[in-house]
């Protein structure tokens, strides 16, 4: 086989996605948030029972969700594309969470001086940046406890 000619056979081309077959693999990370190799044994456990709107494996396949060897890598890219996209939401959320509690709770945002003539914020280590102090002394491992032979 020619190697110029080896990349253009039908299984190597990556199909255009219809958005049902990202809205099935948005489902799958929602039940079990992993990543692929993972999510891909849940997708097939989601199709063996029909659980995504009754689908079964061969009415996925019509969506373009194929769970054969050739498809891997096309239905990979989908997944961290998806997986990509949910975890650029939650930082957003997180974020848009965190200011609004900032926001709503004034307290948690100034602190007044003992005077009472000016207001300063207050900046957490997380907003700096700044990692946490860590204790260089031994870890405490709580205690161990052995089991010893009564004649030994």
């Amino acid at each position: 086989m020619d190697r110029m000619t080896a990349g253009q056979r039908e299984f190597a081309a990556t199909p255009a996605v219809e958005p049902e077959a990202i809205d099935f693999v948005r489902f799958c990370h929602r039940r079990r948030r992993v990543g692929w190799p993972e999510l891909y044994d849940e997708m097939c456990a989601v199709a063996g029972r029909g659980l995504y709107r009754g689908y079964g494996a061969e009415e996925l396949a019509t969506i373009g969700i194929g769970f054969g060897l050739f498809q891997m890598p096309g239905l990979a890219v989908l997944v961290a594309q998806v997986v990509a996209e949910d975890v650029e939401r939650r930082r957003r959320s997180a974020a848009a969470l965190q200011a609004s509690l900032v926001v709503a709770d004034p307290d948690l945002a100034t602190t007044v001086a003992g005077d009472g003539a000016a207001a300063e914020p207050v900046i957490s280590r997380s907003q700096r940046n700044e990692p946490d102090p860590v204790d260089a002394g031994a870890p405490d491992h709580g205690s161990l406890r052995f089991a010893v032979a009564a004649g030994a």
